[in-house]
């Protein structure tokens, strides 16, 4: 049974940080491109920040320079450093496994994130 477990989401205020975790399970963690997206009240979800099984990473640009995606593929996971928070930045932020070369795709429940005073 696959798994994705996001924690650390919490409420911080404007230019603060927070760390997100994902502990992913089930899978070969190796094979799979790991994403964090996020979804704001109204809006679409939208893709934060990418890192393939190789280590590549991309950012959205509203979020270049101030956050920073990770993994750890001896314990299966994928963190998401959140520095200069914005009220903006306020969401439910997700954790995406995309297999490498299938279709694959997997997704944890969420963790929210508030960024207000």
């Amino acid at each position: 049974q696959v798994q994705l477990v996001e924690s650390g989401g919490g409420l911080v205020q404007p230019g603060g940080s927070l760390r997100l975790s994902c502990a992913a399970s089930g899978i070969i963690f190796s094979t799979y491109n790991m994403k964090w997206y996020r979804q704001a009240p109204g809006k679409q979800r939208e893709l934060v920040a990418g890192i393939t099984y190789g280590g590549t990473t991309n950012y959205a640009d509203s979020v270049k320079g101030r956050f920073t995606i990770s993994r750890d593929t001896a314990k299966n996971m994928v963190y998401l450093q959140m520095n200069s928070l914005k009220p903006e930045d306020t969401a439910v932020y997700y954790c995406n496994a995309e297999h490498w070369l299938s279709d694959r795709s997997f997704w944890g429940q969420g963790t929210h994130v508030t960024v207000s005073s």
